[in-house]
């Protein structure tokens, strides 16, 4: 990865250590309240300016001085990467106009509306399907010390959204667990660069393989359709198709996944509203942009760095800084949504940042809210006995600065 172009002046006024991982909201909180935007290290060693509140992030996700392709205007002309930081790092969330206008809209024709809304039945019926086997291993292991007890993210939260993207892409199901494997440590923060660089090369070669499979025996799917754009008419070249592939299959699960799961914890730890959502399933749209909202599958925003000046909420960001957009401290931010750390499954939460704002807005949020409402309203009809198997003080957060997920749910069913 490019290193850090920082001011030191400037910069590291805020020292994020390791328990941040286990309460960023309680961090970004603070940080909301000492400015609208202020300089910070980051656990990981990293410097930047984090924007925190509602207003000022919503214009900065949109403010086309932040930039997002490092690779072509923080470079020299002597930096020669390696074959796998590009491929991690030319995909269209790290892109800029036109490039990202171009990537974007190769992709784009796989999540309208009316493909999305004809994924439903399979969505339902995989849902189906995992839930009956959640409840054949609780009944397996009734008999056992942690009768009944399932960890929700390895039985339920990721297995959906992995298989739908999966799928939807042209991966063989069957790979998931490799890919959770590799996005962990891609994603993670506390990862030696060789493991994430392992995890990297891995996914790479994977990618490899299979477009080479796809041009052999092209399928219906996203990626022999983009597989044949690169071929026919050129578009995109190789290294751009490897990094769509690899964005499309890391975000098409991870944000879902945390959806699904940190949603449920947040239902089960207010009673109140679970009951009120299970005897009014019609609340369940607004629920879920409330469960994206106080949930917030991410802390942030990816990188951004600046170029010139920028000034944001009075305070002017100099050149050549890197630059936090904390949409999970937006959706906290009590100037937007009153009471904001309680959860309201009948609140209107219209106009949060959970899926970003401007350009980069997520092309998959129709498909995560679509997967969400089908989710939940399943598991708790499904198991309307649901609960915690254990302490809330004894679940870890994975220790990324971006993800905000859980390691494991464990629940019981009933």
């Amino acid at each position: 990865m490019l290193d850090r172009v920082t001011n030191p002046s400037v910069v590291g006024t805020e020292q994020f250590g390791p328990d941040y991982f286990q309460d960023p909201l309680g961090f970004f909180a603070r940080i909301r309240e000492q400015g609208p935007v202020v300089p910070v290290t980051m656990p990981e060693g990293g410097q930047y300016w984090l924007i925190t509140r509602y207003a000022d992030v919503r214009a900065a996700l949109a403010d086309p001085r932040l930039h997002k392709d490092y690779v072509r205007k923080l470079t020299g002309p002597d930096w020669e990467p390696d074959p796998l930081t590009l491929f991690l790092n030319v995909h269209m969330l790290a892109a800029d106009p036109p490039d990202h206008t171009r990537l974007r809209k190769l992709v784009a024709k796989a999540f309208t509306a009316r493909r999305i809304a004809g994924l439903r039945p399979r969505i339902e019926a995989l849902t189906a399907s995992l839930l009956e086997a959640m409840a054949a291993r609780a009944a397996s292991d009734s008999t056992l010390e942690n009768g009944g007890e399932v960890d929700l993210i390895e039985a339920f939260a990721f297995p959906l959204p992995v298989t739908v993207i999966c799928e939807l892409l042209g991966v063989p199901a069957g790979d998931q667990e490799s890919f959770k494997s590799w996005s962990g440590a891609i994603l993670s923060s506390v990862s030696t660069q060789e493991e994430a660089l392992e995890a990297g090369t891995a996914m790479y070669h994977y990618f490899t393989e299979l477009i080479a499979a796809k041009r052999a025996a092209p399928a219906d799917d996203l990626i022999s359709a983009l597989v044949d754009a690169r071929d026919t008419d050129d578009p995109l070249d190789e290294r751009e198709l490897m990094a769509m592939l690899f964005l499309l299959l890391v975000a098409g699960h991870e944000t879902t996944a945390n959806l699904i799961a940190t949603g449920t914890l947040g239902l089960l730890a207010h009673p109140a509203e679970l009951a009120r959502l299970r005897s009014d399933p019609s609340l369940l749209p607004d629920a879920v942009e409330e469960l994206l909202r106080y949930s917030n599958p991410l802390n942030h925003a990816t990188e951004r760095f600046t170029l010139e000046p920028v000034e944001i909420g009075g305070v002017t960001i100099p050149p050549r800084e890197w630059v936090l957009c904390v949409t999970s401290s937006a959706n906290r931010d009590p100037g937007r949504f009153p009471d904001p750390d309680r959860l309201d499954v009948g609140r209107d939460a219209s106009g949060h940042v959970a899926f970003g704002h401007g350009i980069h807005h997520c092309l998959g949020a129709p498909l995560a809210r679509l997967e969400g409402e089908i989710a939940f309203r399943a598991l708790l009809a499904r198991f309307p006995e649901l609960s915690l198997a254990v302490d809330p003080a004894e679940l870890r957060w994975r220790p990324s600065s971006l993800i905000h997920g859980l390691e494991r749910l464990p629940v019981r069913l009933g």
